[in-house]
């Protein structure tokens, strides 16, 4: 049995996507949009309006530090488009964990030239 859906891309990008009903997923080189819709279809239990695919070639990048080149494997990517108001379980619970942390305010002394006075400096600005 020839497995598509390879794993889902979980990336900064991907998660904003997912908030337009738009999902990733690393798929097989060799599938094609309708076996993409119904593996989505059928692992999940929701319902695929379209299929996008991107081809990405094999190619090679230099080491920089070594000087020498190295193989970067090609992959195929599908962005797959729910019907409104169905949600893939997996991106919500990423997005859950991502909550925003406020800055700390520090305050810290440091000596002036001027001998004896002390500057204030304050990180983190006030809102």
């Amino acid at each position: 049995m020839n497995i598509i859906l390879r794993k889902a891309i979980i990336s900064e990008k991907a998660m904003k996507q997912a908030g337009q009903n738009l999902y990733t997923f690393l798929v097989s080189s060799k599938a094609r949009k309708p076996e993409i819709a119904k593996a989505v279809k059928e692992k999940f239990g929701v319902e695929v309006v379209a299929v996008k695919t991107v081809n990405f070639k094999e190619g090679s990048k230099m080491q920089r530090t070594r000087r020498k080149y190295f193989s970067v494997p090609g992959y195929k990517k599908a962005l797959v488009a729910l019907k409104d108001g169905q949600k893939i379980a997996l991106f919500e619970a990423e997005a859950a964990t991502e909550q925003e942390v406020e800055p700390k305010e520090e305050v810290r002394e440091k000596k002036s030239l001027l001998r004896g006075t002390k500057v204030k400096i304050e990180k983190g600005g006030k809102k």
